[in-house]
């Protein structure tokens, strides 16, 4: 995992080059909606990617993490199919759906059934390379989704070109992301993590639970401004000790939304002394979306090492979809 976590940069120029080389196909239709269908690693992406291009997009931009799609899902609908393995059953389903439905789908996969499937309906698909823990390849599913929305002619090339100045940008901050990483890994140590964050930045704190989830092994939570501070902020009323908030801070964040940050600070303070707050760097919107990912990557892995476990290892996982094998 260690060396995964250290190649984002590559895996994003790598990226980069299968999105510019992917022979494509534009129907040249209007579309009036965006669906991306994909679970964990693979569908965070879609998450991710939405929330960036928010402020762009002229269309709603949904993601979805199960077998049901929309009832709004149809012919004017492009759906992009994320699933690294091409095996996710629950991706499978959905795209089962929305080819009845007749939408324009486009895949992103290293092979399996859905690539298959791709190629038996002439369908745009993006293969990436194989073998390897779907959580550990998200820099191909971000990058093939902005190449894909570039292509369908949704986006303009401003987000391809800031992508392309991204490698560079994580490879002179590596050093002091990881260290960062190790100090906010020592603080949550025997602490439960809770992950704040504006809710531009909502898909980035997914990711900071997912990665914490699967290679710390810890349970953790997340929540986003403003929307903490009509709920959530009550309930440290309950807090303790044993949490160790964070907030990934963003100069793209609302003003009042920081505010928001702090004024909640001072609440929490009163029950956790072990508060911690680390702010995006880079020069454009992607750039902090890649820096707190890689961060937050870090940070899981340190959390591993500093337990003594191993970061790769999801047994648990195997052994829910044999069991599910089982159902008919």
């Amino acid at each position: 995992m260690k060396e995964l976590i250290a190649s984002l940069a590559n895996q994003i120029r790598e990226a980069i080059e299968i999105g510019e080389k992917t022979n494509f196909v534009n129907p040249k239709k209007e579309f009036s909606s965006i669906l991306v269908c994909g679970l964990g690693g693979s569908g965070i992406g879609g998450k991710i990617v939405s929330l960036l291009l928010k402020d762009d997009l002229k269309i709603p931009f949904l993601c979805i993490n199960d077998y049901d799609v929309p009832a709004w899902v149809n012919k004017s609908t492009l759906v992009i199919g994320s699933s690294y393995s091409g095996n996710t059953e629950e991706t499978l389903a959905a795209i089962h759906v929305c080819m009845e439905r007749g939408a324009e789908i486009a895949i992103i996969s290293s092979g399996g059934s859905i690539s298959a499937l791709a190629k038996e309906n002439n369908w745009n698909l993006f293969e990436v390379p194989g073998g390897e823990q779907p959580r550990a390849m998200l820099a191909y599913s971000i990058v093939q989704q902005l190449y894909i929305l570039q292509k369908y002619d949704l986006i303009s090339m401003q987000h391809l070109n800031e992508l392309k100045q991204v490698p560079s940008f994580i490879e002179e901050t590596e050093q002091e992301t990881r260290e960062e990483a190790m100090k906010i890994a020592s603080e949550f140590s025997g602490k439960r993590p809770i992950i704040y964050a504006g809710s531009d930045f909502e898909g980035v704190a997914v990711r900071w639970r997912q990665q914490i989830n699967e290679n710390a092994k810890e349970l953790t939570w997340h929540h986003v401004f403003p929307e903490m501070t009509h709920n959530e902020l009550v309930g440290w009323a309950g807090g303790s000790t044993n949490e160790s908030p964070i907030f990934l801070n963003s100069t793209y964040n609302h003003p009042r939304t920081n505010r928001r940050w702090e004024i909640s600070k001072e609440v929490i303070s009163k029950y956790t002394h072990s508060i911690q707050e680390t702010t995006a760097k880079g020069d454009t919107k992607l750039a902090h979306n890649f820096y707190l990912i890689h961060l937050g990557d870090w940070v899981s892995y340190f959390m591993s090492e500093i337990k003594k476990i191993d970061a790769v290892e999801v047994n648990i996982i195997g052994h829910l979809k044999a069991e599910m094998a089982k159902m008919k």
